[in-house]
């Protein structure tokens, strides 16, 4: 079919979603469906979420006081601050690996239970090993890549900021590199972005239908991406709606839950302090979070679906004897 002919839109797919999460989570209602397919969601979305501020650093002296307060500190430690760092790094970057690997994992085993409305861990785990394998490969040239790009830029901004403390206070130079840099910065990250986002979300699936690579399941998704430009910048429009609508609901029900857990616990520092109990705290909210998981997954498979029947993921299994 010819790609003006196509009646895809990104409203169409909601009520569909909707069902889907009714089928699959509450047509009947089976706790260990919803724990089982909720394991499978907690690996595919590791690590994704969190965030806090960075410290905030505050006082009455002068930028170039507490400057060289800073530069004197480092310089009188780095018999230890150097090994620590490195430590730091190098744990850092054991545990993005990790982390990385077991949502690409995950991310098949998420689809495999949506698309084929099964509760089931060894299976996807086993069938979609390479697969997974491949996109876990992808994603860490992708971050690295990521890595290289927004260094440029963050190295501009320190000798900027280094030449500002220097001098005076800003000026017209310095405040017209920060925008440039700062729109640079913008740039990179919404291009990498759309980047997660495409191959989460389409690339993944060509994969899981056609058992490809990564890259070849990128190499079909950009010949159809090129002919939906217009398409797609929708989706992706819509997508941020749909992010905040979800958002906001899982946020009120995580807060609700959390609120709950504290009234029957001697106390939430105890909780954070202990990784275990901070893992299976955020199992639980993954689990109670699943139909919102469950929609946006299904949202996504039932939109790609409308670009013709060699992109749909519900299409059941067949059984060879």
């Amino acid at each position: 079919m010819n790609a003006q002919q196509l009646n895809v839109s990104v409203i169409d797919p909601i009520g569909p979603a909707i069902e889907r999460v009714k089928t699959i989570l509450f047509r009947p209602f089976d706790l260990r469906k919803w724990f089982v397919i909720g394991f499978c969601a907690w690996l595919a979305y590791l690590g994704k979420g969190g965030g806090g501020g960075g410290p905030n650093f505050r006082g009455g002296g002068k930028p170039d006081e507490a400057f060289h307060t800073a530069k004197e500190f480092v310089l009188d430690n780095l018999h230890w601050i150097i090994p620590v760092a490195v430590v730091a790094v190098f744990v850092g970057i054991i545990l993005w690996l990790v982390i990385t690997w077991l949502s690409s994992r995950g991310r098949f085993m998420f689809l495999h239970c949506v698309a084929q409305d099964k509760a089931e861990v060894k299976v996807p785990w086993t069938k979609f090993r390479q697969h997974a394998n491949s996109l876990f490969l992808f994603r860490i040239v992708l971050g690295l890549i990521g890595f290289a790009a927004m260094g440029v830029p963050l190295l501009i901004a320190g000798l900027l900021i280094a030449i500002t403390i220097a001098g005076n206070g800003p000026h017209v130079v310095g405040v017209l590199g920060f925008l440039v840099i700062g729109l640079a910065v913008a740039a990179i990250l919404i291009a990498f972005i759309l980047v997660h986002k495409f191959t989460m979300d389409f690339v993944v699936p060509i994969m899981f239908l056609r058992m490809t690579s990564c890259t070849g399941g990128w190499r079909e998704f950009l010949g159809l991406l090129s002919a939906n430009k217009g398409r797609f910048t929708l989706y992706i429009l819509f997508q941020i709606v749909i992010g905040i609508t979800v958002g906001m609901i899982g946020a009120a029900i995580a807060c609700l839950f959390s609120c709950l857990l504290v009234c029957f616990t001697c106390g939430i520092a105890c909780l954070l302090m202990l990784p275990p109990l901070v893992l299976g705290y955020g199992y639980i909210i993954t689990v109670l979070l699943l139909p919102l998981s469950v929609f946006t997954r299904a949202y996504s498979l039932l939109y790609f679906r409308q670009f013709g029947p060699q992109f749909d993921v519900f299409i059941p299994e067949t059984v060879t004897t």
